[in-house]
Parts: structure tokens; C-alpha cells; sequence
């Protein structure tokens, strides 16, 4: 992949992840819609920085008519992620998607841990699975948060860059490598929530609405983070990647009255599925 690949990349994926949602998304879930103007200035923003930390893991499928496919993949530390990986619609299951993978793995070699976030198409489950990894299935937790339910929250504060540190050794004892330079990346697109008392540390960083990433060593301090980050939500609301290893987070949605449901997988290689967390679908 080259700089110049960046936009088209975004293209694909907002309209490969729209065909897909139209689908494979519930007839009771809200129809499916395109990005914002925002959500692809912010795609591309995040692919941008991962072709500099990682330009050897980022690579595109194209013929005359222009790119039918691309991948996006980071190391950091001894840990692989597949970030985004998109066939153009129409053109799956024509033998595009295995090079294109198996060309984003080499960025892994050395590696003893790897981790994605799939979506439910049944094509590139199996793709991931023949490359190893063992899936876990996803929930989400949406809907309007019940005020009521809201606990006093307390120590927690607004966190900054110089809790780098203290989250990157979060990160390694979670899911076993730090995110490094992707802190930078999350810092500059998020409001960052930290909690670092004698009994546990965390953060969490969120959106409008969304629950973006949560790490802690602890499922106290994880509920508590989860809860400030709720109580800050107007409208809906939305944790998503929530794995079996978390019910901490599954609690607190279902005392919050959000509803529980399940799409996608985490692929892991070699290792189980981190907690207490929350990852992002792209960062991991």
C-alpha cells in the first residue's frame, strides 16, 4: 500500500462493510448506513498512521480497473494485528482474498501472539480459521442508558499523554504487548478516562455514544471505568467487543437496562482471550 492508496482504501471498506451489514444485519436492527464525512476523515487518519509504524503490513490487490482489495496489519511488540481486510463486493471467493492475507502475515512472522476483530461473513471466518485462529464470538451492549442505574463513580480523572506509560504496561498485562505509538493515534481522536488507585488501575477511551477501548487489571476498576464512561452518554449507547472472558462488562450493560446481543468474532493465535478488556475493532 502507498499514501495515495489511503482514500481509495476508505471507499472500499465503507462500501465492502455496508454490503455486508445490509447483508447479514438483523431485520430488528437499525438499517445499516454509510460512513459520516467524520468516520472516514478519522478511517483515514488511522490508516495513514499505520502505514508509517507499519508500512510492510499494509497491502492492496488491484488489476486495470483500479483496487479490489487491501489489507492493513500492525506488530507491536511480539503481537500481530489484522486491522482492516476488505475483497471488494462481487468479488469474493474469487482467490483475491488468500494472497491478499496471506501477504499481510508475513508483517507477522516472529510474533508469538495475534488478535482480529471479524466481522459475522462467513468467507472470511473461514479464511481466518484456516490461518490459525481460534474465534470467540462477540456481543455488544446498546441502547439508552437507565440513569437511575448509574452508581456514584469516583477516582477516576481525565487522562493525558503522560499516562502512556501506566497504559502500555496495562496493555502488556491484559493482552500481552503495549499499544505504543497507536496511544498517540487514540489520544488525538478520543476523551481518555484513567483510574489508578492502590487497589487497581485502567482506562478507557470513548466517544460520543461509544465505548472505544478499555484495559485494567482489575474487574472492579474495569466496571468502574465502564460506568463513567456510561454516565457520560446521552441517547444510545454502545460497548462493543465484549467476549465471554468479560462478564464484568455484560453486568454493567445489563444493570445500565442496555440490551445484549452478538455479531462478529475475536481471532486470537496463541493466546486467551484478554480481560478485564474491551478492544477496539481496528487497534485492537
Amino acid at each position: 500500500m502507498r499514501p495515495e492508496d489511503v482514500p481509495d482504501a476508505e471507499r472500499l471498506s465503507d462500501e465492502g462493510f455496508y454490503q455486508l451489514d445490509v447483508r447479514t444485519s438483523p431485520a430488528d436492527w437499525p438499517a445499516p448506513a454509510r460512513r459520516t464525512a467524520d468516520h472516514s476523515a478519522g478511517w483515514i487518519r488511522r490508516t495513514e498512521h499505520f502505514l508509517v509504524t507499519d508500512p510492510g503490513g499494509c497491502w492492496v490487490v488491484e488489476d486495470g480497473s483500479g483496487m479490489l482489495g487491501f489489507a492493513t496489519s500492525i506488530r507491536r511488540e511480539l503481537m500481530w494485528c489484522l486491522a482492516t481486510y476488505v475483497v471488494r463486493p462481487g468479488l469474493q471467493g474469487q482467490g483475491l482474498g488468500r494472497p491478499l492475507l496471506e501477504a499481510a502475515l508475513t508483517h507477522s512472522r516472529g510474533c508469538l501472539r495475534g488478535m482480529l476483530s471479524a466481522s459475522s461473513d462467513p468467507k472470511a471466518v473461514r479464511r481466518y480459521r484456516s490461518a490459525g485462529f481460534d474465534l470467540h464470538p462477540q456481543m455488544f451492549l446498546t441502547g439508552v442508558v437507565d440513569r437511575s442505574a448509574i452508581p456514584v463513580v469516583d477516582r477516576v480523572r481525565e487522562g493525558s499523554v503522560s499516562d502512556v506509560d501506566l497504559m502500555d504496561s496495562l496493555d502488556r498485562r491484559a493482552r500481552g504487548a503495549a499499544h505504543g505509538p497507536d496511544h498517540e493515534l487514540l489520544l488525538a481522536s478520543f476523551r481518555l478516562l484513567v483510574s489508578d488507585t492502590s487497589t487497581g488501575s485502567g482506562y478507557v477511551y470513548t466517544s460520543p455514544g461509544r465505548v472505544q477501548l478499555l484495559a485494567a487489571d482489575n474487574r472492579r476498576t474495569a466496571q468502574r471505568l465502564l460506568w463513567a464512561a456510561l454516565a457520560d452518554m446521552d441517547g444510545q449507547a454502545l460497548v462493543p467487543h465484549v467476549t465471554a472472558a468479560n462478564h464484568w462488562a455484560i453486568d454493567v450493560g445489563l444493570a445500565a437496562r442496555l440490551d445484549l446481543q452478538q455479531s462478529g468474532y475475536l481471532g486470537l493465535r496463541g493466546m486467551k482471550p484478554p480481560a478485564p478488556y474491551v478492544h477496539h475493532g481496528a487497534v485492537l
